[in-house]
């Protein structure tokens, strides 16, 4: 089959036009995958492709690239699933990594968020033989995250860090959720309460949903991360912005069936936090004076019992 690949190339030699997009004509087997494409380009078309690749079987994780948008692991992508119809294929290196040529990044801010988790059990006793003994069914919880191959996919689509560099990312807060739920670790507590007060830790998350999306192997970190929420809260750990904001979202769409505009902003900032609310004020006001925001005082939902019985069901089958 016949394939435009247009490649976004990268050379940090060239002193002033190091970027730009260059395409390929070629022709493939009808089952090659993106990654048997780039390699064809590189062998018999064009030896200066810089790209990254290692086992070929979606288990190393190395050949993570943005395909037509999204992030991909290119040797378990096939052409004919990006460009059914014969369209053009369009291949970038993966988002929020520093581009070292072409289509291969670093992968060291990657490692350095995942440092900032502290990677490994931590018990508080040595067993005087043997192993740590722990249960199947712990193990078998685990298994999702324990699933991460570390190829940065959900880093490259993160909406959020590529914003805010500070956020700890996807991938370590779903590794982060892995020691937590392990029952041979006794740091649960600690990693809870850093996860919870650190600027860029689990409530900086926008729930985009964009990681669970790129994720080649289910590892689902979105929902790890919210794991991690209900753990602090549940843990005692509400003294926190995000804390507070889930609360109160909590609490007032239990009240009165819909979120509580008003109230959301002055909750989740703290009442005691009188200098931050004097900055909601004034905005707040006009907002409501343009009719941009609901009237705090008719805001309940006509189908209040509804929304009430619901959260009841699940109070009661949780």
């Amino acid at each position: 089959m016949n394939v435009n690949l247009k490649v976004k190339r990268f050379d940090p030699s060239e002193p002033t036009k190091n970027t730009w997009w260059q395409e390929y004509q070629i022709d493939i087997h009808k089952d090659s995958t993106v990654l048997d494409a780039l390699i064809h380009v590189r062998e018999y078309e064009d030896t200066s492709l810089a790209l990254r690749c290692a086992c070929r079987a979606s288990i190393c994780g190395s050949c993570g690239m943005k395909v037509n948008g999204s992030a991909k692991l290119v040797c378990k992508t096939r052409v004919a699933e990006v460009s059914p119809g014969g369209e053009q294929v369009v291949i970038e290196p993966m988002g929020n990594h520093p581009v070292v040529k072409d289509l291969v990044v670093s992968l060291d801010t990657f490692f350095n968020q995942i440092k900032r988790i502290e990677p490994y059990v931590q018990p508080d006793h040595i067993p005087e033989k043997g192993e740590y003994i722990a249960s199947n069914e712990s193990m078998e919880n685990l298994l999702t995250a324990m699933n991460c191959i570390m190829c940065g996919c959900c880093v490259s689509d993160c909406t959020v860090l590529e914003v805010d560099d500070n956020f700890i990312g996807p991938a370590a807060l779903a590794k982060a959720w892995r020691f937590v739920d392990d029952p041979r670790d006794s740091k649960r507590e600690n990693r809870l309460n850093n996860l919870n007060n650190e600027d860029g830790g689990i409530w900086d998350c926008t729930r985009c949903m964009q990681c669970v999306e790129v994720c080649p192997k289910g590892v689902d970190p979105m929902d790890r991360i919210m794991d991690l929420r209900d753990s602090a809260i549940s843990n005692g750990l509400t003294n926190s912005f995000g804390a507070r904001h889930a609360n109160s979202v909590n609490k007032s769409i239990k009240h009165s069936g819909r979120i509580d505009e008003f109230r959301l902003p002055i909750e989740s900032k703290g009442y005691f936090n009188i200098k931050e609310i004097f900055k909601l004020l004034i905005p707040g006001l006009r907002m409501l004076i343009k009719k941009q925001s609901p009237s705090p005082f008719h805001h309940k939902n006509p189908n209040q019992s509804k929304v009430k019985n619901i959260f009841k069901n699940f109070e009661e089958n949780k």
